[in-house]
């Protein structure tokens, strides 16, 4: 049984990761203009884009159904699930005995799902394209992912994302080499499911290269809202993640007023650093080929892989 402290511990953890979502979002677009020589908007502005978007009226396509009014609300409500499950600020979810990595991957991958199919149901052009190609990314990348998790698994004894976080938080500062590929698919993995380059390219709207924003692009007003803001929550857990698994220092295990402060300055800190790189990769490398991506999932794949074969030897 849980506790009422552990419900609040949960509860607001949960909290910080859709609280912080945007602001992550806000500091990429911020350094990737900087990067381009660019002033570019306040790390704030995407609050100013959910807020204007939640106080528009919505247009809804007369070719639509259910499905197209609903998918918003699914994907919100499995994405900000999915949240629950990851720890911040403590090295432990009060919540992890109900769900693991497992479940937040499957999470997600209901969530494409209503997206892909809604995308579908408006008889768009660009929507069908979307769709198509998101279902051949998420074909690729799952199983990348899976790889990555199992490779994490075997070294900390389950899949338990508080248990992981927690032996990986007392162990060494690079105890275990098979660590370092998972790392590079994880990493892979979270640029493909997020949207970013090479893979996407979020702040386009050019058909030959939209994926995500085509399944997006017949959403307007509150269901645009929920859309971008399940996106920055989505990507928020996946850089949670990767620092929890493979960058958990300063992760305090009891819970304090001291630890607590302690452990979300560390988190942001983190994962501050971890969207800044990813922003500055961006203005690096320009968005592949639809037909290239393949290869690059493979290096994912072929990491996992590697880091097996030096947890077994």
């Amino acid at each position: 049984m849980l506790s009422i402290s552990d419900v609040v511990i949960g509860i607001l953890q949960a909290a910080v990761i859709m609280a912080l979502s945007p602001l992550v979002t806000g500091i990429m677009r911020k350094t990737k203009a900087r990067t381009q020589k660019r002033a570019g908007a306040g790390v704030l502005q995407p609050y100013y884009d959910i807020a204007k978007l939640l106080r528009k009226d919505e247009v809804v396509s007369d070719q639509s159904s259910w499905i197209f009014r609903v998918s918003p609300w699914i994907n919100f409500v499995a994405i900000g699930t999915a949240a629950f499950f990851i720890p911040v600020f403590l090295a432990y979810s009060p919540f992890g005995l109900a769900g693991d990595l497992l479940l937040v991957i499957g999470l997600f991958a209901l969530a494409r799902f209503f997206t892909m199919l809604a995308g579908l149901d408006v008889s768009s052009s660009f929507g069908g394209l979307g769709s198509s190609r998101e279902m051949m990314l998420s074909s690729l990348l799952e199983p990348a992912a899976f790889l990555a998790v199992f490779v994490v698994a075997v070294t900390y004894g389950g899949t338990n994302i508080s248990t992981i976080t927690e032996a990986a938080s007392g162990s060494a500062l690079l105890p275990h080499p098979q660590l370092i590929f998972a790392a590079i698919a994880m990493f892979v993995v979270m640029l493909g499911e997020t949207g970013r380059l090479p893979f996407d390219n979020p702040a386009t709207h050019l058909e030959l290269t939209m994926v995500h924003e085509a399944m997006a692009l017949e959403y307007s007003g509150k269901s645009l809202a929920l859309v971008e803001w399940s996106q920055s929550i989505k990507q928020l857990i996946l850089f949670a993640l990767i620092v929890d698994m493979f960058v958990p220092w300063a992760i305090p295990q009891y819970p304090g007023p001291m630890a607590v402060g302690l452990g979300l300055s560390a988190f942001v800190v983190k994962v501050a650093v971890l969207a800044a790189g990813v922003a500055f990769l961006e203005s690096s490398v320009a968005k592949w080929r639809l037909f290239r991506l393949p290869d690059l999932v493979s290096v994912a794949i072929a990491s996992s892989m590697i880091g097996l074969v030096f947890y077994y030897l």
